[in-house]
């Protein structure tokens, strides 16, 4: 009797466990770089995802910092052990596709799935910047921001200055900083978080001037930067002029220059939009105005940061029509709406962005919609599509070293910009094996 129970209760775990598999859901890696409260919005949009259906399990991976989670990645796929999903960040757009045969286009899987891919679903500026010029879209956005102005009116009222009147060009920006520094306002006018993303890729499109050849790396991977052009030496040496007595003070490569406004030492901060929160959350008596611009030049449009969500070659139908169920489901009007008002970050579908403003959400949060405005203002060109190098972190850090000697007093505008665009044109002469 005690064999034959446990032959039958053998038999019976056989069972299930073969029935559990045959309905088991196709799990979906997702890899990813988010911290704090973005890692719970990444956790709460798998759970509900998982919930809605039951043949697919998005399963999210921290993978620590931007660099890292790429970099993972890629070395996960050389491994033939790739994720689903891949979150990259901007400056990693052209790594992804410099590993040729790693991914596969967004547009592609969600046809796989089922879907039709429809472009105009989605903000033109966004689309541009993570497509190929044919408008493929390669990557699905998922958490985009575009830099803006910060400044603080108490400091503003203090100096004499405008406090509903943020400047809109870079000499009144300028001239500001110099009032506020004068004044005894503040010992700081004017600081700015990522040099190399907001004062030259979005400065290049914002002002309607190229970055580089070959639409800035969006036509072709062999580019030469271009820089060095006279409108980017005269801001660059404005810049440069303003941190001789401290009026503009340098925070470093990233963003930690938002310390220095949160904490009232620097009155005007170009900043990335997604930066709000912890704006918000500092106290500051704050004004947003758009990204400056020199009249004559812009303003054109301005392009993304944040990151996007890329999809691996080498997976089966089944993962790729879980894939693309994600994605449908990432792009539904209320998930986008929810992300927007929540994290700060822009909305990716146009039916997102009207639900939005329909609710009276910026007529509550006007600060929040000027990015999206910068973005939507004109149809891009070709200086104004976005910034794709093969080695595109390695170029930032080359011209952060430069403008690093500049503002120590070591080289002028010219020079710094100079030695960068030659050493980073021969870096990505490397890049690309020439």
């Amino acid at each position: 009797m005690a064999r034959f129970t446990f032959a039958l209760a053998a038999t019976s775990a056989l069972s299930l466990f073969v029935a559990s598999n045959a309905l088991a859901a196709t799990e979906l890696p997702w890899w990813h770089a988010m911290t704090g409260a973005n890692n719970e919005a990444v956790e709460q949009l798998a759970k509900e995802f998982n919930e809605s259906q039951s043949e697919y399990k998005v399963v999210p991976v921290f993978k620590g910092t931007y660099a890292e989670a790429l970099n993972a990645g890629i070395a996960a796929f050389r491994a033939k052990q790739a994720p689903a999903i891949l979150q990259v960040f901007d400056a990693g757009s052209g790594v992804m596709l410099g590993a040729e045969g790693a991914m596969v286009p967004v547009a592609e899987v969600l046809q796989k799935g089922g879907y039709e891919f429809n472009k105009d679903q989605y903000l033109p500026g966004i689309v541009s910047y993570y497509s190929k010029p044919d408008g493929t879209m390669l990557s699905f956005p998922f958490n985009s921001s575009s830099p803006v102005l910060f400044y603080n009116k108490d400091i503003f009222a203090k100096a004499g200055l405008d406090a509903e009147k943020p400047p809109a060009t870079w000499p009144e920006v300028f001239e500001a900083a110099k009032k506020i520094k004068a004044s005894g306002a503040s010992d700081c006018g004017f600081t700015s978080t990522w040099l190399t993303w907001i004062q030259t890729e979005n400065f290049a499109a914002w002002n309607n001037v190229a970055y580089g050849t070959n639409e800035n790396g969006l036509a072709g991977t062999d580019v030469q930067l271009k820089i060095d052009a006279p409108l980017f030496v005269e801001h660059f040496q404005a810049i440069a002029d303003l941190g001789k007595d401290g009026t503009f003070r340098y925070g470093g490569r990233t963003s930690e220059a938002k310390q220095l406004f949160m904490s009232g030492e620097c009155a005007i901060l170009t900043e990335s939009s997604g930066g709000l929160g912890d704006i918000v959350k500092s106290g500051v008596n704050y004004g947003v105005g758009q990204l400056p611009y020199y009249e004559g030049h812009g303003p054109q449009n301005t392009i993304p940061g944040g990151a996007s969500l890329w999809v691996f070659g080498g997976k089966t139908d089944a993962e790729y029509k879980g894939i693309a169920e994600f994605f449908n489901f990432l792009s539904k009007t209320d998930i986008q709406v929810r992300l927007h008002e929540v994290s700060g970050y822009l909305p990716v579908t146009m039916a997102a962005y009207e639900a939005t403003k329909k609710s009276g959400f910026y007529d509550k949060n006007p600060a929040r919609e000027t990015p999206i405005k910068q973005m939507l203002g004109k149809a891009p060109t070709e200086n104004s599509k976005g910034v794709r190098l093969v080695n595109l972190p390695q170029v930032r850090d080359i011209l952060n070293e430069e403008f690093e000697a500049m503002l120590a007093g070591k080289k002028d505008a010219k020079a710094a910009l100079t030695d960068g665009v030659q050493k980073a044109n021969a870096a990505i002469a490397a890049a690309i094996g020439q």
